[in-house]
């Protein structure tokens, strides 16, 4: 699913009228769908009252108003202006109001008479208005955010939050309308996924189909929505599956004091679905970890030796990279996943280095492997040239990859994802708030799951064993498998966290709702596209 700027977004609508869809139609079936998703999602007799604008994000909420009046609910619509202000398929819109016989219409010329016509309003839909307004807000449609605000009631947005740029990429937007839950119309634009537009953590952004043909919806942003990825996984396996077709993913890792890292990885590629997992950890944490699952193989590594017993960290030796030390380790193996707890010491960065130059196979890099390659990212470029090379780092991390701060890493995320991508030649999943997926083709997917529950140690762990383990199923599909594995991750840590607290979810909490991620379908029954939010992700 393309993600759209402003200017791309009414290029489609005028392309729709060109392939014989008109605005109307347009706007009659944004309408429907926002009172769909109302119905369904906003239950109860309670009054709503449909805040309208002038344009024709106004006419998308007068039609949602005269669908929740036919369903049989009590709606009164506020027009933000004067019947004679109104032009074209807004004005038709309006006019199907005033004919409803079910509907209180007013027109609404100062705060006090906006304030009366919300007295009593159980649901507001905000169709002040969309895609098209750039900031601020002026005159009555200030009040009119200032009175809802204060009203206390739930607030559907039409398109988007009044007030918000669509154009923005900001996290927030200060002087928008408060939603409870937002429905935009044919492809979510950058503020959909880059804000977060709802009053809750779990607050419901999606996309409503309605007519435009899917070839007059073009983007130049080179973004994408990563959920659209999750499909791959949600065909059944053949009755004839066996543990050999769905790969065999080998934990690379960990170091004296760190087996909890390799433990986690591994145990979230076992629940992703890998056929088989192996964690390859030093001698003196392979029992540790050993212990994680009964279905884990452990491979005891050669440990470096100390010079001084307070040296003794317990990272991989150089003796593992021995021609047939590391055949043997590598047969039948599918991916790699190297780096978490591994550590920087007592030679385990040339350890890191040396393991990447010497494999060709399918490779994830998190962690200290990423710390490895600080200030020495052109031996990427060079194993990528051979290999799959997909990087894991949080902003951190990144801003060590290229010594930069952390800083200037989240000034520009998508610039730099892009061009570190494109030019390595690697697949970089730089995490953080909206996590990105850049491509080496310099394509985008932008993530949209996940919440402040897991910012907890251990979170990047399970995150590269999901990886791991999805690219050993979906090896020839590199870049859908590594989104997929980035938006399962996410959603599994937002059942986590609705089933708990954002305090008390542990990392592997997450590896647990896993089973809820994988069944989720971001399609509810209505055909909206769920791209945040719970509710209607089980369709």
């Amino acid at each position: 699913m393309k993600i759209l700027t402003a200017e791309e977004m009414g290029a489609a609508d005028r392309r729709s009228v060109e392939l014989g869809v008109s605005v109307r139609e347009l706007m009659h079936n944004a309408g429907t769908a926002v009172a769909r998703f109302a119905l369904r999602n906003f239950a109860g007799d309670g009054l709503v009252v449909a805040v309208c604008g002038k344009g024709n994000n106004g006419g998308d909420g007068m039609v949602a108003a005269v669908a929740m009046a036919d369903a049989g609910r009590k709606v009164r619509v506020a027009l933000l202006g004067h019947t004679d202000e109104l032009k074209g398929d807004a004005a038709a819109a309006w006019k199907a109001v005033l004919e409803h016989s079910a509907i209180d219409a007013r027109e609404i010329e100062d705060e006090a008479a906006l304030s009366n016509a919300l007295e009593g309003a159980k649901l507001v839909l905000d169709a002040v208005v969309g895609t098209g307004f750039k900031p601020p807000l002026r005159g009555l449609a200030t009040s009119a955010r200032d009175i809802i605000a204060k009203s206390g009631a739930d607030v559907v947005a039409v398109d988007l939050p009044s007030g918000w740029d669509a154009d923005s990429t900001a996290m927030s937007a200060d002087g928008a309308f408060r939603a409870d839950a937002v429905v935009t119309f044919a492809a979510p634009k950058l503020a959909h996924v880059f804000g977060w537009m709802t009053s809750s953590v779990f607050g419901p952004v999606v996309v409503a189909p309605i007519g435009t043909p899917a070839k007059a919806i073009e983007s130049k942003t080179g973004l994408h929505w990563s959920g659209a990825a999750k499909a791959i996984a949600e065909k059944p396996r053949g009755m004839d599956g066996n543990k050999g077709k769905f790969g065999h993913v080998l934990i690379v890792s960990g170091s004296y004091g760190t087996a909890g890292a390799p433990s986690m990885a591994s145990l979230a590629a076992l629940r992703t679905g890998a056929g088989l997992v192996t964690a390859a950890v030093p001698q003196v944490v392979a029992d540790t970890v050993a212990r994680t699952a009964p279905e884990l193989m452990v491979r005891p590594l050669w440990q470096a030796a100390a010079h001084r017993r307070q040296e003794a960290y317990g990272v991989p030796s150089a003796a593992n990279l021995e021609p047939e030390r590391l055949q043997e380790l590598l047969k039948g193996i599918t991916v790699i996943a190297l780096g978490p707890g591994l550590s920087t010491k007592s030679g385990a960065v040339e350890f890191a280095r040396e393991f990447v130059a010497k494999t060709t196979l399918p490779i994830v890099i998190d962690a200290d492997g990423l710390n490895a390659f600080a200030g020495k990212t052109e031996l990427l470029k060079q194993a990528a040239q051979s290999r799959t090379i997909v990087l894991t780092p949080h902003p951190g991390e990144m801003a060590r990859l290229v010594g930069m701060t952390v800083k200037e890493v989240e000034a520009d995320r998508v610039g730099l994802a892009r061009r570190f991508a494109t030019e390595h030649g690697v697949t970089l999943v730089l995490k953080g708030w909206r996590t990105l997926v850049a491509h080496p083709d310099g394509s985008i997917a932008v993530n949209t799951t996940g919440n402040p529950s897991m910012a907890k140690g251990g979170s990047g762990d399970i995150l590269t064993g999901i990886v791991a383990a999805m690219l050993a199923q979906y090896k020839d599909n590199v870049a859908e498998a590594v989104e997929a594995a980035v938006f399962l991750h996410g959603l599994a840590g937002d059942f986590a966290c609705r089933a708990q607290d954002e305090h008390t979810v542990l990392a592997t909490d997450t590896v647990g709702h896993l089973w809820e991620a994988f069944r989720a379908r971001v399609t509810d029954t209505d055909g909206l596209t769920w791209i945040c939010g719970l509710a209607g992700a089980n369709g």
